[in-house]
């Protein structure tokens, strides 16, 4: 397996918490809140990867995506922000995720995907050749639902480093 070159975040409830009670692009709406350890761990990760989010957020396009990053002062850990009004595909389309690796210019194995959404973000990466981490808060025993597609399963956004460490210690092992 090639080393990891790419993390690809989904948007609402990996990074920022989604509440149903706005409506229209996150950047207008009147609070904003990021998920636990977000911030600390995109501050280490984005040391070494490049850093994307990738949404369905129809009524954003990456402009006010990163406005609302900005929010909450996490906007300059990514290089780019894909969403479905831009790509012209949404998840769990294969051509959404297709679309992101080919403008990133590397292989889908040189990228993992993480999502909230198994069926929207973690199946279709999969699917393409991405590795993948299911952010699932609070659940601890996901492993055994999910382990057709989700190569890991963490419950706190705290883990973030030391997964994508183990998923590189991984790939390593099955290369030499």
């Amino acid at each position: 397996m090639p080393r990891i070159k790419a993390i690809v975040f989904d948007w609402g409830d990996t990074l920022m918490k989604d509440f149903s009670e706005y409506a229209g692009p996150m950047a207008d709406w009147e609070y904003v809140e990021i998920i636990d350890g977000v911030s600390k761990s995109l501050h280490i990760v984005s040391q070494s990867y490049i850093c994307c989010v990738a949404s369905n957020a129809g009524a954003s396009n990456s402009e006010l995506l990163g406005m609302a990053l900005k929010r909450v002062d996490i906007q300059q850990y990514f290089q780019y922000l894909f969403t479905s009004r831009e790509l012209g595909f949404s998840k769990p389309s294969l051509d959404f995720f297709n679309k992101i690796v080919q403008t990133l210019g590397i292989t889908p194995q040189e990228c993992i995907m993480v999502g909230n959404v198994y069926n929207k973000d973690i199946i279709p990466a999969k699917k393409i050749g991405m590795q993948t981490i299911l952010f699932s808060q609070g659940s601890k025993d996901a492993n055994l639902d999910y382990a057709d597609y989700a190569d890991y399963v963490m419950s706190s956004m705290e883990n973030l480093h030391d997964i994508i460490l183990e998923i590189e210690k991984r790939n390593n092992v099955y290369t030499s």
